[in-house]
C-alpha cells in the first residue's frame, strides 16, 4: 500500500467516524418531544355519561386536543361520570388532586360558593357569545379564578350549548297555579327561582333524568335542548316541550384544572392547555348549534310532542323572582358582590346592544323567510 493510499484510508476512517457522530447528534436533536418528555399523564374526570352528545363528546375532543397539541408530552385520559368519581364530585376530585383536570359546569358546585352560578347560567342572563365576551374581555375570567382560588382549582371557559330548552312537562302549563306542586329536575339558579313559585325542585345527574321521569318520581325535567333531549328519549315520557329556557340563555361549560399541577407545567404546555380550552369552546358551541338545528324537526315528528312557550304572566313572575335571587346572591359575600356588579352591568349593556342587533336581525330574517 502506498503512502497516498494509507493517507486516504486514514482520512476515510476519520470521515466515517465524524459522520457517525454527526448522525447520532442529528438523531438526538430530531428525536420527537414524546421520547424526550417527562411523559406526563393527566386524568380528566367528567360529569357526563360516556360519549353523551355535546357534553361527553366534546370533553373527549378536549382531552384528545391537549394530547395531540402537546405532541404527547401531556396525555389526557378521560373518565366518564362514575368511572373515577360521581358526577357531582368532579370539583372535589380536581381540588384534592385525585384527578388533574375535569369537564363539567360551575353550578354543580354551588354548595362550595353560590357565586359560582354567575360563571355558568343566570336566569334571564347572557347569551353564549355575550358570556364568552364577559369572561374573555369583561373581567369575568379574573373573578372566576378568584372564586375558585381557595379550592386550588383553575377554571377555563369550554363552550356553551346556546339557548337551552325550558324542559319537558307531563301536563300543559297555562298559569302560575299550574306550576305549584310540580316535581321538576332543574339545575342552577333556575331551580331556586322555580322553587319560589311553588315547584318542588331536584337536581339529578344526567344519567338519572329519564328513569326518574319514567317512574313518575318527577313530573318535569330540563336537560339541554333538542339534540340531547332526543338522544335521551325524554319525548317518550312527557309530551309538552317548553322552549326556550328562562334560566339558561347561554350556559357555560368549563374545563377545571388543579392549580398546582398547572403551575408545574412548563410554559409551552400551559399554553397548550389554555389554547385547547379556547379551541374547544368554539367547537362545542358549533357542535351544539348544528345538532340542535338538525334535531328540532325530527323531535317535532315524534308522536304527541307539542312545543309550547311560557305564558307572559309566568315569565313576568319568574323575572321578578330571578332578580330577587340575584340580588340576594350578590349580597352573600364581598366577592359575590363584585361578581354581581360586573355581571349585571355588562348584562345591561349587552341587552341594550342586542335589542338593535341580534333581536332586530332575527326579526328581519323571520319576516323575509315567512
Amino acid at each position: 500500500m502506498s503512502n497516498t493510499d494509507a493517507k486516504r484510508k486514514v482520512s476515510r476512517r476519520k470521515f466515517l467516524a465524524s459522520g457517525a457522530a454527526a448522525t447520532a447528534a442529528t438523531a438526538t436533536l430530531a428525536t420527537p418531544a414524546l421520547a424526550q418528555s417527562s411523559g406526563r399523564t393527566w386524568k380528566m374526570a367528567t360529569s357526563w355519561p360516556k360519549n353523551a352528545p355535546g357534553v361527553g363528546v366534546n370533553a373527549q375532543r378536549l382531552a384528545d386536543k391537549i394530547t395531540a397539541m402537546s405532541n404527547g408530552e401531556l396525555t389526557v385520559e378521560l373518565y366518564a361520570a362514575g368511572e373515577l368519581v360521581p358526577p357531582f364530585e368532579v370539583f372535589d376530585a380536581i381540588s384534592s388532586g385525585t384527578a388533574q383536570m375535569g369537564h363539567a359546569t360551575p353550578y354543580y358546585w354551588q354548595g362550595k360558593d353560590p357565586s359560582f352560578h354567575f360563571f355558568t347560567g343566570v336566569p334571564f342572563g347572557l347569551l353564549a357569545h355575550e358570556h364568552a365576551a364577559w369572561v374573555q374581555f369583561g373581567g369575568g375570567q379574573a373573578l372566576w379564578e378568584k372564586a375558585y382560588e381557595p379550592f386550588g382549582v383553575l377554571p377555563f371557559y369550554a363552550g356553551s350549548s346556546g339557548p337551552q330548552a325550558g324542559g319537558w312537562f307531563t301536563k300543559e302549563l297555562n298559569s302560575l297555579d299550574d306550576f305549584k306542586g310540580i316535581k321538576m329536575r332543574i339545575a342552577g339558579l333556575g331551580g331556586e327561582v322555580m322553587r319560589r313559585i311553588g315547584v318542588n325542585t331536584v337536581l339529578l345527574p344526567p344519567g338519572e333524568i329519564f328513569p326518574a321521569m319514567q317512574s313518575g318520581a318527577i313530573d318535569a325535567a330540563e336537560w339541554i335542548g333538542p339534540w340531547n333531549d332526543l338522544a335521551f328519549g325524554l319525548y317518550k315520557v312527557a309530551k309538552y316541550y317548553y322552549m326556550p329556557a328562562f334560566h339558561e340563555l347561554g350556559p357555560a361549560l368549563e374545563m377545571l384544572v388543579n392549580r398546582q399541577e398547572f403551575m408545574d407545567l412548563p410554559d409551552h404546555l400551559q399554553a397548550v392547555v389554555r389554547n385547547a380550552s379556547m379551541a374547544t369552546s368554539y367547537e362545542s358551541l358549533a357542535d351544539f348549534t348544528f345538532h340542535n338545528i338538525t334535531s328540532y324537526k325530527p323531535l317535532l315528528e315524534k308522536e304527541g310532542v307539542q312545543v309550547k312557550f311560557l305564558p307572559d304572566d309566568v315569565v313576568d313572575a319568574l323575572g321578578i323572582e330571578a332578580e330577587v335571587v340575584l340580588q340576594e346572591l350578590g349580597e352573600s359575600s364581598p366577592l359575590a358582590g363584585d361578581i354581581f356588579k360586573s355581571f349585571t352591568e355588562f348584562r345591561a349593556e349587552a341587552n341594550a346592544y342586542s335589542s338593535v342587533s341580534e333581536k332586530r336581525a332575527l326579526d328581519m330574517r323571520e319576516r323575509v323567510l315567512k
